[in-house]
């Protein structure tokens, strides 16, 4: 039983009919994995009132008339969503907040980002293989630099890493760091990788977006449901699986099971202790 009344829990969100209510129902479920990613972090909701076919917006505030307890933190000149627990979590889903992207520093600390992030996205005919081997050369080029990467999929193609870092970095530096580090693997890889947002140059490539690593730019959180023709979910994934074959695309059942069964693999990227060289 949910903790929120779920209004219109039967009005179909995707085109396979997949409800509001279902998908209120797998956030309620997937809370205790995906709120630590959420917590003390502004968040953005992608709102989706008429399904992921119809118009939606990025709203960082809760509306007007919202009740006193959910709780929001003011930055600048407006007062981004805060969602830390299971009631504000269910509340933003029956919103039809379909997908949740938090920004890369904390509340607390707002210049301080708490990971570099690569956001590598296939320009076809380019797909998940070449996403997969881009992927494997930034986390070997990040292992000789002594610093450790974690992969979730983007709930589509592309795969997402993530390199936590200890307080007290700043976005211009690491900003800076994931620019070169692109530059660098796009310079090696030329036919894999590229560096620049541009259109032109993108087909058979893959981007390696290094400009997400700004103060106001978020990232769709590990465990959030993605707007896609089919409710997926941008899902962690472990190096052996990127190295693998298999599909790396994940519904709301299949990992609702894979937490069951190994817990959060993005833990990891909570911890603290790394610092940029």
């Amino acid at each position: 039983m949910t903790l929120v009344r779920v209004s219109n829990a039967g009005k179909p969100l995707w085109r396979d009919g997949f409800t509001k209510g279902e998908a209120v129902a797998y956030y309620e479920r997937v809370a205790p994995v995906l709120l630590p990613h959420l917590a003390g972090r502004p968040v953005t909701l992608r709102r989706f009132p008429d399904g992921v076919d119809g118009l939606n917006w990025y709203q960082f505030q809760w509306p007007r008339g919202h009740p006193d307890w959910l709780r929001s933190v003011v930055l600048g000149r407006f007062a981004y969503c805060l969602v830390g627990d299971v009631p504000s979590l269910l509340w933003a889903a029956n919103l039809a907040a379909v997908e949740l992207h938090p920004l890369l520093a904390p509340a607390e600390r707002p210049d301080e980002p708490s990971f570099v992030v690569l956001d590598l996205d296939p320009g076809p005919p380019a797909g998940l293989a070449e996403c997969r081997r881009a992927a494997l050369a930034a986390r070997d080029v990040l292992r000789k630099t002594g610093l450790q990467c974690f992969a979730k999929t983007s709930g589509s193609l592309g795969l997402h890493l993530y390199v936590p870092l200890a307080p007290g970095h700043r976005f211009a530096a690491t900003k800076a760091f994931a620019r070169t580090l692109v530059e660098r693997l796009a310079s090696e890889l030329p036919e894999l990788v590229v560096a620049r947002t541009a259109v032109e140059g993108r087909r058979g490539r893959v981007l390696v977006d290094w400009v997400q690593n700004s103060r106001r730019r978020s990232t769709v959180a590990a465990y959030s449901l993605r707007a896609g023709p089919t409710p997926t979910v941008s899902t962690p994934v472990t190096w052996d699986e990127v190295e693998g074959g298999a599909s790396l695309v994940f519904g709301p059942a299949e990992v609702l099971a894979r937490v069951e069964r190994v817990g959060d693999l993005f833990a990891p990227v909570l911890r603290d202790d790394q610092r940029l060289r």
